[in-house]
C-alpha cells in the first residue's frame, strides 16, 4: 500500500503543504463539537502524528476514534497550530484498515512493565518498546559493521551440538523420541534417536568458532544461544543473542583491546543514531543516561585483577548477601559494587581462579589462575566474558580430565592443539545486556521480543 512513513513526515519539510497518505494505529483521540483529533503512530518514530478532522467533512467518525484501530489517512501536511516545530495532517479521507474493540489492552494510561510482559504481542506498540527495539536494531547493525570493517569473517556455528562449551550441563536436550519407558539405558535410547547420540541446543558457538579462527584468522558469530539455567533474575533469559569473536595469534591484552573498542563503538553509534530514543530513556528510565554514555565512550576502561577486587570487596564494610572469599564466584551485587562504587566506570576484571572458570581458558604460570577477564559495567554487572584460550595440548587435556569431561566428545577441539596450535583469544557479549546498559532498562525481559524464562513461555 502506497504511503509515507510518519517519521518522513516529520523530517522532510518538502512534504509541507502537499497531500500525503499515512498509515498507523490510533494512540489517543479526542472529540469536540466541530473538530476531532487523533494521534497516529506507525512505529517508524516515537512521535505521534496528529490527524485533524473537520467533522463537517465526514458522516461518522466514531470508528476512527477507537484506540488501537489501524487507519489509512490522506490529507494535507501542515505546520502544527500548537507546536511550531511540528507537523499535522488535515484529513481529507480516512479508511479503517483494522478495527479494534473497546477491550483493547493498551488504554490511554501508563502501564507497568510487569503488566506489559503479560501481553508481549502488543507491548511493542508502546513508546518504551518502540524505543527499545529501535536501539536493538541499531546496535545489531553496528556490531556487524564493527567486525566487517576490521576484516573479521562472519561464520554461522551450529545451534544443535553434542558438546557443552561451558561444562555446566545446563543445556536443552534435543530429541525426536520424547519421553519413553521402552529403553533399558540412556545409550539404547539415544542410539534410536535422530542423531544416534545425545544432542542439545548450543550454549555458545565458541568451540566451533575457534575451529574457524584457526583457518580464517579473525571470525565472529552472532546468533542465539540457549541455557537451561533456572535463574529467575532480571539478568537471565533462557534464549539470548550472543556475539562471539575468536582471533588467532591474539593474547589476552589483544582481545581486551578489541572488546573495549566494540563497546565504545556501540555506544558512539547509539548516541549518534538514536538521539530521540536516548532522550526518552534518559527521562523515563535512567536520569543522566546520555551523559553517562558520552563519558564512557570517551574514556579508557579500568583494569583490575580478581584478587584486587576481592580485597576491595572485603574492605568495603558492606554486608553482601553472598559472602566474599578468594576462589568464590562473583555475584551481580559484587560486580556492580566494583564497577559502580570502586571504579565508577566499566572495568575489566582479570586473572580469575581457574577452578571457577571453564576448561578452555589458558592457565597462567602461577597454577592458580587463568588468563580470563569479565567486563563489568555499572547498572548491569557482567556483559562480556573473555579469555585467552589454552593452546597447549597437555594442559588442555589435564584441565578436561580434572573436570571428568569426555575427551571423545571434544576430539575435534582437541585436535586443534595437535595441528599447528597458536595463541588465540575470544569473548562472548550478550546482546540483551548491552541493550540494558545503553537504555537504562533494568530487566532483561524488557529488551527482547519474547523472553524465555524458567517456568514461562508465551
Amino acid at each position: 500500500m502506497k504511503h509515507t512513513d510518519i517519521s518522513e513526515i516529520f523530517k522532510n519539510s518538502d512534504l509541507l503543504e502537499t497531500q500525503v497518505t499515512v498509515c498507523g494505529w490510533v494512540r489517543t483521540s479526542r472529540d469536540s463539537k466541530s473538530m476531532a483529533f487523533i494521534e497516529l503512530n506507525d512505529g517508524t518514530t516515537l512521535k505521534h502524528l496528529q490527524i485533524v478532522i473537520n467533522k463537517a467533512d465526514f458522516d461518522d467518525i466514531s470508528d476512527y476514534m477507537k484506540l488501537g484501530t489501524a487507519l489509512k489517512v490522506t490529507g494535507k501536511a501542515v505546520k502544527s497550530a500548537v507546536a511550531a516545530d511540528s507537523v499535522e495532517i488535515n484529513a481529507e479521507s480516512i479508511a479503517v484498515l483494522g478495527e479494534c474493540p473497546p477491550d483493547y489492552p493498551l488504554q490511554k494510561k501508563r502501564h507497568t512493565l510487569e503488566y506489559l510482559r503479560t501481553i508481549p504481542h502488543l507491548r511493542v506498540r508502546t513508546n518504551t518498546f518502540n524505543a527499545v527495539f529501535r536501539v536493538r536494531s541499531v546496535v545489531s547493525a553496528c556490531i556487524h559493521e564493527f567486525f566487517q570493517s576490521r576484516g573479521f569473517v562472519y561464520v554461522h556455528t551450529p545451534l544443535i551440538t553434542a558438546s557443552d562449551c561451558e561444562g555446566a550441563g545446563e543445556m536443552f536436550k534435543v530429541t525426536t523420541i520424547g519421553y519413553s519407558n521402552d529403553y533399558k539405558s540412556e545409550e539404547e535410547y539415544y542410539a534410536d534417536d535422530f542423531f544416534g547420540r545425545r544432542a542439545a541446543l548450543s550454549v555458545s558457538g565458541q568451540l566451533e568458532g575457534e575451529v574457524a579462527a584457526m583457518a580464517l584468522g579473525k571470525i565472529y558469530t552472532f546468533g542465539p544461544s540457549f541455557r537451561a539455567e533456572k535463574s529467575n533474575t532480571p539478568r537471565h533469559v533462557a534464549e539470548f543473542w550472543h556475539v562471539e569473536p575468536e582471533v588467532a595469534f591474539a593474547e589476552l591484552p589483544d582481545i581486551i583491546e578489541i572488546a573495549e573498542a566494540l563497546i565504545k563503538h556501540i555506544i558512539s553509534t547509539v548516541l549518534e543514531k538514536c538521539p530521540e530514543e536516548l532522550k526518552f530513556f534518559d527521562k523515563h528510565f535512567e536520569n543522566g543516561l546520555v551523559e553517562k554514555l558520552t563519558a564512557v565512550a570517551s574514556h579508557d576502561f579500568a583494569i583490575m585483577t580478581y584478587t584486587e577486587a576481592i580485597e576491595k570487596l572485603k574492605a568495603s564494610g558492606k554486608e553482601f548477601k553472598y559472602p566474599v572469599e578468594w576462589g568464590s564466584d562473583l555475584m551481580t551485587e559484587h560486580e556492580r559494587y566494583i564497577s559502580e562504587e570502586v571504579c565508577k566506570k566499566p572495568v575489566f576484571l582479570t586473572d580469575y581462579p581457574k577452578d571457577i572458570k571453564s576448561f578452555y581458558m589458558k592457565q597462567t604460570p602461577d597454577g592458580k589462575t587463568v588468563a580470563a577477564t569479565d567486563l563489568l559495567v555499572p547498572g548491569v554487572g557482567e556483559i562480556i566474558g573473555c579469555s585467552e584460550r589454552e593452546a597447549d595440548l597437555d594442559k588442555l587435556l589435564n584441565a578436561m580430565k580434572e573436570r571428568n569431561m569426555s575427551l571423545d566428545d571434544y576430539e575435534h577441539y582437541i585436535a586443534l592443539r595437535r595441528f599447528g596450535s597458536v595463541p588465540h583469544s575470544g569473548f562472548g557479549l550478550g546482546l540483551e545486556r548491552i541493550i540494558m546498559y545503553v537504555t537504562g532498562v533494568q530487566n532483561i525481559r524488557d529488551v527482547i521480543l519474547y523472553p524465555r524464562t524458567v517456568g514461562s513461555i508465551s
